[in-house]
C-alpha cells in the first residue's frame, strides 16, 4: 500500500515537472516572437544605412578615380622658427 502511495506522489511530481518545464517553453517561444517582431523594422532600417553609407563610399570613390586630387608642388621641408 505505501509502495503504491510513493509511486504516485513520485509520478505526480515527475507530471509536475514536465508541466512546469513546457509552460516555461512556450512562454519562451512566444516571448522571442514578441521580440523577433519588434526588431524587424529596426532591422531593416539598419540594413538601409548600411546600403547607403556604403553606395556612398563607392560613389566617393569612383569620384576620386575620375576627378584626381589636386598635388601641391613639392616645396622641400617646413621651416619651423
Amino acid at each position: 500500500m505505501y509502495v503504491i502511495a510513493v509511486v504516485a506522489v513520485v509520478l505526480i511530481a515527475v507530471l509536475l515537472y514536465l508541466l512546469d518545464r513546457g509552460l516555461k517553453a512556450v512562454q519562451t517561444g512566444r516571448r522571442r516572437r514578441d521580440i523577433a517582431t519588434r526588431m524587424a523594422p529596426a532591422m531593416a532600417y539598419a540594413e538601409e544605412k548600411a546600403k547607403q553609407k556604403t553606395q556612398a563610399k563607392e560613389a566617393s570613390s569612383a569620384l576620386t578615380s575620375v576627378l584626381p586630387a589636386i598635388q601641391q608642388p613639392e616645396k622641400g621641408p617646413r621651416r619651423v622658427a
